[in-house]
C-alpha cells in the first residue's frame, strides 16, 4: 500500500494531499508521506471507543503525530471527525480536544500551531461549508478548508545547493525512457542542468520538468517534481536516493550521530534505519549522552540506557552500504515493527 496522492484548488490556495495509510504496517509508507509534508491534518475518529482506542499506549494516533512532528512538521489540523455519530456532542468535541492538546504540546508543536476542526466527512458538515444553523450552535469558527487555507507558505532553502530526494523511479514512456518523482527540499534546478546520483556518482542531464503534471522549465525547492532524465540508466537510481548538484554532493555515510527523541527504551541494537523511502539496516552502537529538553545541556554521558520520552544522542553504524546523508537531516530508527526514536543527523 502506497501514498495517495491527489490535489485541489480553492480561490486562495492549491492543496497536494499526500494521503498515508494508517495501519501499523505501512508505518514506512507514512514516513515516506510525512517528509514530503508542509503541514499535517491529523483526522481523529471521534465515534465512541474509537479515539481511546487510537489514543492508547500503542495507539497509531500518538506514533503518527510523534513521526510527523520528528519530521520537521510544526503545523497540525486535527479534523474531530464523525462527530455526527455522536450528535455533534460539545462535550465529546472538548474531551478530545483537551487530551490532544496535552499531547500535541507535549510532543514539541506549539499551541499557535494546534488547531482543531468539528467536522463529519460523510455528510460534509463543516468541511467546505459551513453547517445549518443551530446544527453546531457551539461552534463559530472555520471550516476544514478555511483552515486548510489559512496556512502560511514556508521559506525554502532556495539559495541552497539543490537537494532532491527520490520517491519513485520509473518509465515516463518511449519519449522519456528515465523519470523519478521526487521533492526538492533544496536548491532549484532547470532544463539542461547536470545532476548527480548519490551513491552511485553516476551523472545525467534534465530532459524535461513537469509540477503539478505541467511541465516546466524550471523548479525550486517545495515544489514535488517528476523530472525526465537523459544520459543515465535507471539502474543507478533508486528511491531514497539524491540528485545533486555535481559541484556540491552529499557524501555517502557508512555512520552518522544523530540527535533524538526516544519513543521506545533505547540500548545498543539492531534498528532499520529510515529516512523518506530509504530504508537502511543499521545498529546503534554506543549511547552517547541523554540531554535536557528544554536547553540541550548535557546530562549524563555513556548512559547504559536512554528511556522513552528522552532526548539524547547516538551513534548508528550502518549495516550494509552506506548511504547519503548530511547534517540537518531527519532520521526515524524502527526496531521490531515498531518506531523507537527519531531524530537530527549531527
Amino acid at each position: 500500500m502506497d501514498i495517495a496522492v491527489n490535489k485541489f484548488e480553492t480561490e486562495k490556495a492549491r492543496f497536494t494531499i499526500l494521503d498515508a495509510p494508517g495501519h501499523r504496517d505501512f508505518i514506512p509508507n507514512m514516513i515516506a508521506g510525512a517528509s514530503q509534508a508542509d503541514f499535517a491534518v491529523l483526522v481523529i475518529d471521534s465515534s465512541t471507543g474509537a479515539f481511546e482506542a487510537g489514543f492508547h499506549l500503542r495507539g497509531q494516533t500518538k506514533e503518527h503525530t510523534l513521526l510527523v512532528r520528528s519530521m520537521g512538521v510544526q503545523r497540525i489540523i486535527v479534523a474531530v471527525n464523525k462527530l455526527d455519530s455522536v450528535e455533534w456532542s460539545h462535550e465529546r468535541f472538548e474531551e478530545i480536544e483537551q487530551q490532544m492538546t496535552q499531547f500535541l504540546t507535549q510532543a514539541g508543536f506549539a499551541s499557535k500551531n494546534i488547531s482543531f476542526i468539528p467536522c463529519s466527512g460523510l455528510t460534509g458538515g463543516n468541511i467546505v461549508k459551513k453547517p445549518k444553523s443551530g446544527l453546531i450552535p457551539w461552534y463559530s469558527g472555520p471550516t476544514l478548508v478555511e483552515e486548510l487555507e489559512k496556512t502560511k507558505p514556508l521559506t525554502r532553502a532556495i539559495e541552497k545547493p539543490l537537494r532532491l530526494t527520490i520517491s519513485d523511479v520509473f518509465k515516463g514512456g518511449i519519449m522519456n525512457p528515465v523519470s523519478i518523482s521526487g521533492r526538492i527540499e533544496a536548491g532549484s534546478l532547470q532544463v539542461g542542468d547536470n545532476i548527480i546520483a548519490i551513491p552511485s556518482g553516476e551523472s545525467g542531464i534534465i530532459k524535461a520538468i513537469e509540477v503539478d503534471e505541467e511541465p516546466t522549465d524550471w523548479a525550486v525547492a517545495g515544489h514535488n517534481v517528476v523530472i525526465h532524465l537523459s544520459n543515465i540508466d535507471m539502474v543507478h537510481l533508486r528511491e531514497g536516493d539524491i540528485l545533486c548538484d555535481p559541484t556540491n554532493r552529499v557524501t555517502p555515510q557508512s555512520s552518522f550521530t544523530i540527535k533524538i527523541l526516544a519513543f521506545e527504551g533505547l540500548t545498543p541494537m539492531m534498528v532499520d534505519v529510515h529516512r523518506g523511502r530509504l530504508h537502511a539496516p543499521g545498529k546503534v552502537v554506543y549511547l552517547l549522552s541523554t540531554l535536557d529538553k528544554a536547553t540541550g545541556v548535557v546530562l549524563k554521558k555513556k548512559p547504559r540506557h536512554i528511556t522513552a520520552g528522552s532526548l539524547a544522542t547516538v551513534k548508528v553504524e550502518l549495516m550494509g552500504n552506506p548511504i547519503p546523508l548530511e547534517a540537518g537531516y531527519r532520521v526515524v530508527l524502527r526496531s521490531g515493527g515498531q518506531t523507537v526514536a527519531a531524530g537530527i543527523v549531527e
